[in-house]
């Protein structure tokens, strides 16, 4: 009698039944083993093909790897080593296949196999197959097959791996075809011949969490014929091919994914396909991060990085009609960012950094389009560039520093920028040539080592209210006729010249009359006008506003706190000529306390600082309150704020009495829009309004909580406080002077008794009670004065107790 190495044990569930018992090999032991049943294998090795058509659990007596199923090649000629076409388990089990036409292992029932503790080890066409509608779970299961496919599922098949490694494969790793579904996590697949995951045909969808593919011979991951794979937390690095490749319609969608050394592209997509990128780092890659072509294929990219590229490659590449978008991605570390090709490619990019660009930071050429709002370009060859007929876009709010050109137009490129701004440019801010046009609204150029805006050849450009102010050569440079320029101001421009005055024409006498003269139409070309800069409008300097600050009386805290903010500004910008970072203090500002106490006097003065210093366009005060900006009905209310905001362009937006916007009891109050629309407002122009909300301190702290995005807006606030007995008598002083009174001795010690008694409840006005109590003075001088026979010139200005108002 042979050796006994299967022990068959009943389900202890089934009472009526015969007893378990040992038998010599697998196929005895199936044979008479019931559902339910567990098959005790002992160590060693199995020389039979094994068919598990029973719902029966199959365990390694001594653990994982202790049992091999190692059939001889003859028995399996035509077949595979392991077939489960039941909802059966098998543990623990080595399993070896030789037959390079069939599969080494072959899950073929529909009610859902395991094999968990598995380790496959084979020279077969596949490692482990899933039949057409198999369903499957693969838990800590190594397969490791140089002559075919890892582990693939066919038609319809349904598969789970668990903690899984594709050790080695001699094509792709794992196949997932024809309409069937995988799920993945923490998966490994490594030393693949061709892609570590393919995915192809309609219906097919893999959900990969956790998952790496690894030295793989040919693409990270594969995906084609409108197949549809969704990564999680996946890696893939060290593949030979492209980290992504899709074709003809598949859709990937990684989350929180790193994609690096990667010889080819990251990324590269053709043929309608579409790819989602949310979280995900991309780096070191030869060629490109994405590069995307054909009309149809997409790519969405939201708060991703891509850096370090190795090759001499643009690292975003869009072309033949394709579409990219990216939201809140860093670019840094690469020979070109983002190129743009071809009529019909698109890009649209918004709050995105490109830095450390040694090339061209943006460029769009063939009839292509980029649009860019919010985004900043900081250290590249160039900003960006518009190289021909039809190539243009929109750019909104976006910045270029320490660069060596901000933005080139050229051979008829027509792009829009509004609010932008260039600065640190080594050469020119703004190149246009060769019949580059190009519409510049509200650019603001500086500190470049050339011109600020430089168009030659003629260019039709038109520029209005732009800025170009410390550029090294000049603020504009138009060599021939045709750029447009309206509302242009620089710092080197000559006032303009007041116009001879032109004589009257005096008509003459009438001619006698003549024969008729056929008309002749003339044709006289129409020559543009000569473009126009004026200069930028006078601004004090800032230590000259600032002794205005400091001049006025008290407000010692007011004054530093304004002197902090100015420092920040002022340190910050010189950080950032010194290539460093630099804080961004936000410069909206609440003023709390009572009236009178010079808030809108402090706001003048800080808009003209921050003028003064190049931070505003022209650093004026626009003062409104809440009957300036609500209206009577819905939607006024919006256009009333959105007006008083564009007034405010360049300078302080001051809101006085700001909480009324927020009544107590508002309700359904038009306030709110008001408020709602200026912090949109707020958000969209941030660098060019400066908005202080002034009002008593509680009430303001109520106002600030009128919508959850207003008290963010606002850096700090500043408390103006009561004005002293003191304080005031200073404030009647300067009236005084100002108005060539004086104050005998016994004057200021009456007015300092009368504005320590004074009522400082509501209606006290601060310094405009000390001003009302020198016009009150002024006029009773003249009351008493006007009847002396001969005032002399000390009567004219002397003002004495008598004078005050009650006395």
């Amino acid at each position: 009698m042979g050796e006994l190495r299967v022990r068959v044990t009943q389900d202890s569930a089934s009472r009526w039944r015969r007893r378990g018992g040992e038998y010599a090999t697998l196929r005895e032991a199936l044979e008479v083993a019931e559902p339910g049943d567990t098959l005790t294998l002992r160590a060693g090795t199995f020389r039979e093909a094994v068919l598990v058509d029973k719902p029966v659990t199959l365990v390694a007596e001594q653990g994982p790897g202790s049992v091999r199923i190692s059939p001889p090649e003859s028995a399996v000629r035509g077949g595979t080593a392991l077939t489960v076409t039941a909802a059966a388990t098998v543990r623990d089990l080595v399993v070896e296949g030789s037959d390079r036409s069939a599969p080494a292992v072959l899950l073929a029932g529909a009610d859902g196999a395991v094999l968990a503790d598995c380790r496959v080890e084979t020279s077969s066409s596949v490692g482990v197959e899933l039949a057409d509608g198999a369903r499957a779970q693969l838990v800590n299961c190594v397969v490791e097959n140089p002559s075919g496919l890892g582990v693939r599922l066919r038609a319809r098949a349904r598969a789970e791996l668990l903690d899984c490694e594709v050790a080695a494969s001699g094509q792709s790793g794992v196949a997932v075809l024809a309409g069937s579904r995988l799920r993945a996590e923490r998966v490994k697949v490594r030393r693949a011949g061709g892609a570590g995951i393919l995915l192809a045909d309609p219906g097919t969808l893999a959900e990969l969490t956790g998952c790496e593919v690894s030295e793989v011979r040919g693409s990270g991951v594969q995906a084609e014929a409108q197949a549809v794979g969704r990564l999680t937390d996946c890696t893939v690095h060290r593949v030979s091919g492209n980290g992504l490749s899709l074709d003809t319609g598949a859709e990937l969608e990684l989350s929180s994914c790193r994609v690096h050394e990667v010889p080819e592209n990251a990324a590269d997509l053709r043929g309608a396909a579409k790819l989602t990128l949310r979280q995900v780092t991309v780096h070191g890659f030869g060629r490109g991060a994405l590069s995307i072509w054909d009309g149809g294929t997409k790519v969405l990219a939201e708060g991703c990085r891509f850096h370090s590229a190795q090759g001499d490659y643009p690292a975003l590449w869009v072309s033949d009609g394709a579409a990219l978008e990216l939201a809140d991605c860093a670019l840094d570390d690469l020979p070109d960012a983002l190129f743009v090709l071809d009529q019909g490619s698109s890009a649209a990019v918004r709050d995105c950094s490109f830095t450390g660009i040694r090339s061209s930071a943006v460029s769009v050429s063939g009839g292509a389009s980029a649009d860019l709002s919010g985004c900043r370009i900081q250290g590249a060859g160039t900003g960006l560039w518009f190289r021909d007929h039809g190539s243009g876009g929109l750019l909104t709010d976006c910045e270029i520093a320490d660069v060596a050109t901000g933005v080139i137009v050229t051979k008829g490129a027509d792009p829009v920028l509004r609010e932008c701004t260039v600065r640190g440019a080594a050469e020119a801010g703004v190149y246009v040539s060769a019949q580059g046009r190009g519409e510049f609204d509200t650019v603001r150029v500086s500190q470049g080592g050339g011109f600020g805006f430089h168009v030659i050849d003629g260019c039709r450009t038109k520029l209005v209210r732009c800025r170009a102010e410390r550029n090294a050569r000049a603020g504009f440079e138009f060599s021939e006729p045709g750029p447009v320029a309206e509302g242009c101001t620089s710092d080197d421009a000559a006032p303009l010249p007041a116009l001879p005055a032109v004589p009257a024409l005096v008509p003459a006498a009438a001619p006698p009359p003549a024969a008729p003269v056929p008309a002749v139409r003339t044709t006289v070309p129409a020559l543009p006008a000569a473009a126009v800069i004026g200069p930028i409008p006078d601004c004090r300097p800032a230590d000259v506003a600032l002794a205005e600050l400091d001049s006025l009386v008290g407000l010692a805290t007011v004054k530093q706190e304004v002197r902090t903010l100015i420092d920040l500004i002022s340190v910050g910008r010189a950080r950032q000529r010194a290539g460093l970072k630099a804080p961004s203090p936000r410069r909206h500002l609440v003023f709390t306390g009572a009236p009178g106490t010079g808030k809108t006097t402090v706001a003048r003065l800080y808009g003209e600082i921050l003028a003064s210093l190049g931070v505003l366009q022209r650093g004026h005060l626009v003062e409104v309150a809440r009957l300036d900006l609500v209206g009577e009905h819905i939607g006024s209310t919006a256009i009333r704020t959105a007006a008083a905001f564009d007034r405010a362009r360049g300078g302080v937006l001051f809101i006085d009495e700001a909480y009324a916007l927020a009544p107590e009891d508002g309700g359904r109050d038009f306030g709110r829009e008001a408020i709602d629309t200026l912090v949109k407002l707020m958000e969209d122009h941030r660098d060019e309004v400066v908005v202080i909300v002034a009002g008593y301190t509680v009430e303001m702290e109520r106002f600030l909580a009128a919508n959850p995005g207003l008290s963010s807006r606002f850096s700090r606030t500043v408390t103006f406080p009561d004005y002293s007995a003191d304080e005031l008598l200073d404030i009647a002083r300067a009236q005084a002077a100002e108005h060539e009174y004086r104050l005998a001795d016994a004057t200021e010690s009456a007015l300092l008794t009368h504005f320590a008694a004074i009522d400082r409840s509501t209606g006290f006005g601060n310094g405009r009670t000390a001003r009302q109590v020198f016009e009150t003075m002024v006029e009773r001088h003249a009351s008493r004065v006007a009847h002396l026979p001969s005032p002399t010139t000390e009567d004219l200005q002397l003002l004495v107790p008598a004078d005050l108002p009650g006395a």
